[in-house]
């Protein structure tokens, strides 16, 4: 009987081993990857060919553009004249206040000097109404054209007294005349503008305001200047300053400069 021989069984072969992801055939961009990246790419999560995220900054958005500033609207013909209504109290509170303040004379030349008061109780802006007083006096266009003469603005004692007062204060500032305060006048140093024509103008100025009122100023100032009244030249011819405008035109067309 043959005898039973054992043979040993061979012992198994080992697994192959799976070639690290550092091997020289690594794509390129892992090369230098941490292991962990590498894990996670033999996992198939990760596209090794795909190129590495970029973090990309976003940019503040810009601050919308501020819209420009709404222009100021130019001065009305009332505001430029001081007025604050265009209600007429036929009686003011009798007191005439003085426009505080002085301004030099604009140019060279004989220098008037002249102080503006405003009756109280009237709504006006007593500073606005001088400023357009004196604007009216050193108007190019005015009684010191070619430096003939200066007007200086003063609240002391001066050549001409420049009165705003209500119809019943000028009627008595005007005496001996009588204006039935709707008419200005000149009473020795004193140039009286009646609140009414101020305010109302006339007719004949065909809503012209800031005319007229140069006009009245004017007109009245060149009394205290020496200068008399005058007709209308010609039918259609501007007004000559001194003529009474404020009575009616007689065909000239209105003017309120001396030289226009």
């Amino acid at each position: 009987m043959a005898a039973l021989v054992t043979v040993p069984a061979a012992p198994a072969e080992p697994a192959p081993r799976t070639a690290p992801a550092t091997a020289p055939d690594a794509p390129g961009p892992l090369r230098d990857a941490s292991p962990e990246l590498l894990r996670v790419v033999a996992r198939g999560t990760v596209d090794p060919t795909s190129p590495p995220a970029v973090s990309v900054a976003t940019e503040p958005a810009a601050p919308a553009p501020t819209p420009p500033a709404a222009p100021t609207p130019a001065p009305t013909p009332d505001e430029l004249a001081g007025l604050l209504s265009r209600s007429v109290p036929p009686v003011g509170a009798g007191v005439l206040a003085v426009v505080p303040g002085a301004v030099a004379a604009p140019v060279a030349g004989p220098v008037r000097t002249v102080r503006v008061e405003v009756e109280s109780g009237l709504p006006v802006v007593t500073g606005a109404f001088a400023r357009f007083v004196m604007a009216t006096l050193n108007d190019p266009r005015g009684w010191g054209r070619d430096a003939a003469a200066s007007f200086a603005r003063t609240d002391g004692e001066a050549d001409i007294v420049v009165v705003l007062a209500s119809p019943a204060t000028s009627q008595q500032l005007c005496r001996p005349a009588d204006t039935g305060g709707t008419l200005s006048c000149r009473n020795g140093p004193r140039v009286v503008i009646t609140h009414f024509r101020w305010v109302e103008g006339h007719p004949d100025y065909l809503g012209d305001l800031t005319g007229y009122r140069h006009y009245v100023v004017n007109h009245e100032v060149g009394h205290w200047l020496g200068r008399g009244h005058v007709p209308c030249p010609a039918p259609g011819a501007p007004a000559p300053v001194m003529q009474q405008q404020t009575l009616g035109l007689a065909g000239c067309a209105p003017n309120p400069w001396p030289y226009a």
